[in-house]
């Protein structure tokens, strides 16, 4: 909490700066049993892309459902791209289980799917999935790290249950074993293994995981849910009931502005997010129509500045 208060001044008055930053996804898709049968597979609503499809099929689950990672992997070396879309596609795949189940029961059937499919994956024997499938074209083609996608799929699976977090360290270790590990991922398919990038990436996907629960909170709200940080909202004498509700009051949006300076330290390593910047200009009200658009200048953006080198 004093690491927030201290960022006050950056948060409240410093430029606006873009960074690449990977969106949660949402929504349901149906997945295959690990067997791979046609039978299993129609019982589930999942088809099999044609021959040399699985790209086409990533690339399209991406654009769905995680559309700034899909342009940011546009801009990635064309070597890395079909590998980045399989990266993203398995991330989109945990990312969307716990919003499209009603019993934890079927979730930790799923994540328990996706980490047999990995232990296959490292024995070369992919499940018929074809986000599985690319996703081992891609182990092989870089060498990728096990440990890494072990830890999403440990860090979702403890995140099925429906309850906020504790405290901002609690969602910070969240996010460092989801985005951060999603992107020491993209580092060594990038063939980036650098101490100092990781130490990078680090920050960056600590950011991306507040600013992701930030942007998220609107929707979980409507579905009577709310995660940010418990000791935060008690701090400011919030109950989650002022978020399902839709409050505006100022210690509704100073919890906000606890958690975005949080983001904000991490980002002071690298960029300042736009959606930061976004929030601070609504005054830190998390339900703001305009935080709720999406930028039609986002590709544009990104692409110059991918072009300049600066991010």
């Amino acid at each position: 909490m004093a690491a927030a208060a201290m960022a006050r001044g950056g948060l409240r008055q410093g430029p606006c700066h873009r960074t690449l930053r990977a969106a949660g996804a949402r929504g349901g898709l149906p997945w295959p049993g690990l067997g791979g049968g046609r039978a299993a597979a129609a019982a589930a609503g999942w088809s099999r892309p044609a021959p040399g499809g699985e790209v086409q099929y990533c690339a399209e689950l991406v654009r769905k459902r995680d559309y700034e990672g899909f342009l940011c992997s546009l801009l990635l070396p064309a070597e890395s791209r079909t590998s980045a879309f399989a990266l993203r596609a398995f991330n989109v795949e945990l990312a969307q289980i716990k919003d499209s189940i009603t019993q934890k029961t079927i979730g930790l059937m799923r994540m328990q799917f996706w980490r047999e499919a990995v232990e296959h994956i490292y024995c070369d024997k992919p499940p018929h999935q074809p986000v599985a499938t690319e996703l081992w074209r891609a182990v092989k083609r870089h060498n990728l790290t096990k440990m890494w996608f072990m830890k999403i799929i440990d860090e979702r699976e403890k995140n099925l249950d429906d309850r906020a977090y504790r405290n901002i360290q609690e969602l910070e270790t969240y996010a460092e074993n989801t985005q951060s590990a999603l992107l020491y991922l993209t580092l060594e398919m990038l063939g980036v293994r650098d101490i100092h990038a990781d130490h990078a990436a680090s920050h960056i996907g600590k950011a991306q995981g507040i600013v992701t629960c930030l942007r998220a909170t609107p929707y979980h709200s409507t579905r009577q849910k709310v995660f940010l940080p418990m000791d935060i909202c008690m701090l400011h004498g919030v109950s989650q009931e002022d978020f399902i509700r839709g409050k505006q009051e100022k210690n509704v949006r100073d919890v906000i502005y606890d958690i975005a300076s949080q983001a904000h330290i991490h980002l002071e390593h690298v960029a300042l997010d736009d959606y930061l910047c976004n929030i601070r200009k609504v005054d830190f009200n998390i339900f703001h129509p305009s935080l709720q658009k999406k930028s039609t200048l986002l590709p544009l953006h990104l692409y110059i500045r991918s072009w300049k080198k600066t991010y």
